[in-house]
């Protein structure tokens, strides 16, 4: 019997009310600004309390840019730590804090050479500084080891001196909140590159960041990274007490209130992942970068019509899809890479507008970083080629896979062997797809098994909702297509096990456990796809509701 639990939301009212916030009115008067950003220090984003060794007057101002670090706004948090240095001088930290900001653990996004060399001058004058604490001292220490040795050193290299550097910090200092926030996100940094050590990585993560979190419920670390050490199969429930109230620490924070969706997304629960990005978005644009739309109104976009398209709300997703579009520049990141890529993507993989995917152009818009963006471009190169197996254009479809053989190279190259597994699961499923159009049905069905194991041996990556078209989901449309119906289930079982509540896959599982003669089952997934997608005025949506209730 097939059982899909549902979360029931509850935010306990004592829950919203917990701490104090770092603003204090009389900061109002500040004006510092960096590359146009204001520093809004009427805005909550929780409680730190570093006690830096600085001048007193910029203590509050440092706990804010901190803060915002932990909540990933690094741009923002970059601006808090230059206005600190601008105040005072001689705040070592401050320099620390820019540095820091500088890379990002989690995120494909790499330091470019003048970020680098940037990064080295300002943490070296952190160290000339001599910080006043062993605490900060270590600290600086950590970051250093990130930007030592010039342009020609791997960024994974970087971050592991980084790590190390932060487990020295954390074991001198294990009850400083912030060094043991930051030595838990190295822990979520070196999870991403260490298949083997992943499930013991996330543990101590978890361990660490709860006891952070019960001691001092405001504080954006713990809460920020728990989420993250709990987007990962099988711990989606681990932190859903830290999850329900991040958005009441940080309400205008736009990572802050998208991040509860990275647990929404791995439960399927769709309302809520729209309504969290829906106000993630709207604060993003309150908070452009150097005239720009931020990458986090971008990101929240993605995961809001990911949302939509489970639900077969076609309306709404391509609503957010041209509202997306809209915007004059988004931010140069590998972030919005990634989802400029995705959004056309999705919008025509998930419709089986093939001709729409067939046509897709790599690289666009053309400003945004795609020689450091491989695996955004793969994306482009993936849905273009499924759209030419589905329309007939062979050329064009083995010309893709070939450009996903080339972008997995070059992401080794560059030291992303996670990123290179994306693109290696995509090219299989897409090289199944060629060899099942050319009559290689043992080929293709090999091929889809090959890139289901694959994709289970890395997590889902936190700038994606979800995959462009799961291999068990797309391995059971195969077996489908080869009246294996039985087989078939127990691959759209497999998928939506790790990406639950996808429209496609309850689709097809209903409509294989039928062609296979288990009605209980067949029964269950259409009526879970009804509860779903209860709205959509989709055909398979009339089909489930005619199994159901005829």
């Amino acid at each position: 019997m097939r059982t899909h639990e549902r979360l029931i939301r509850v935010v306990p009212a004592f829950l919203v009310a917990m701490g104090l916030s770092v603003n204090d009115p009389a900061l109002a008067t500040h004006n510092h600004t960096h590359e146009n950003l204001p520093i809004n220090t009427s805005q909550d984003i929780g409680t730190v309390d570093f006690q830096v060794s600085c001048d007193a007057a910029v203590r509050e101002d440092f706990d804010r840019a901190l803060g915002l670090m932990h909540h990933m706004m690094y741009v923002q948090a970059r601006s808090g730590f230059e206005a600190v240095a601008k105040a005072d001088p001689e705040c070592a930290m401050a320099y620390w804090g820019i540095a820091t900001t500088l890379f990002q653990p989690l995120w494909g996004t790499r330091p470019s050479d003048e970020e680098l060399e940037r990064g080295w001058r300002k943490i070296q004058k952190a160290s000339e500084l001599e910080p006043a604490s062993d605490r900060e001292r270590r600290l600086v220490e950590a970051t250093q080891g990130f930007f030592r040795g010039g342009d020609n050193v791997a960024f994974q290299t970087r971050l592991n001196r980084w790590a190390e550097g932060m487990a020295t910090a954390y074991e001198a200092h294990p009850d400083d909140a912030d060094t043991a926030a930051l030595y838990a996100l190295t822990r979520l940094a070196m999870a991403q590159q260490r298949a083997d050590e992943r499930d013991a990585l996330h543990d101590e993560a978890e361990e660490i960041l709860r006891g952070i979190w019960e001691q001092k419920p405001r504080h954006p670390g713990a809460i920020h990274y728990s989420i993250h050490a709990t987007d990962v199969d099988g711990r989606a429930k681990n932190a859903l007490d830290m999850v329900a109230v991040y958005g009441d620490i940080a309400p205008e924070v736009p990572h802050a209130l998208h991040m509860p969706s990275h647990i929404y997304v791995r439960l399927g629960e769709w309302d809520e992942v729209i309504d969290w990005n829906r106000r993630s978005a709207d604060a993003a644009l309150q908070a452009p970068v150097n005239g720009a739309t931020s990458h986090h109104y971008i990101h929240a976009i993605d995961y809001m019509m990911y949302a939509y398209l489970q639900q077969g709300e076609d309306d709404q997703a391509l609503a957010v899809f041209e509202e997306a579009m809209k915007q004059d520049r988004h931010q140069a990141s590998f972030i919005s890479a990634f989802h400029l890529a995705a959004l056309p993507a999705r919008k025509a993989v998930e419709r089986r507008e093939w001709d729409d995917a067939a046509a897709l152009e790599p690289r666009t818009p053309d400003y945004l970083p795609w020689d450091t963006s491989r695996w955004p471009e793969g994306i482009t190169w993936y849905a273009r080629g499924l759209g030419g197996v589905q329309t007939g254009d062979m050329d064009r479809a083995r010309d893709a896979e070939q450009q996903l053989a080339r972008l997995r190279e070059q992401a080794r190259e560059d030291g992303d062997e996670h990123l290179a597994t994306y693109i290696e699961v995509d090219r299989q499923i897409l090289a199944g797809w060629i060899a099942h159009a050319a009559g290689e049905d043992q080929e293709a069905v090999k091929l889809m098994r090959s890139a289901a194991e694959l994709e289970r041996t890395v997590e889902k990556h936190p700038v994606t909702p979800g995959a462009l078209l799961p291999p068990n989901e797309t391995l059971g449309d195969l077996l489908m297509e080869l009246d294996q119906p039985t087989e078939a289930l127990e691959a759209y079982r497999a998928s939506d096990d790790i990406w639950p509540g996808r429209y496609r896959t309850l689709l097809g599982a209903a409509r294989a456990a039928h062609a296979a003669g288990d009605e209980t089952t067949a029964r269950e997934y259409y009526s879970e796809l009804l509860e779903i997608a209860r709205y959509s005025q989709r055909a398979g949506v009339s089909e489930a509701r005619q199994y159901v209730e005829g």
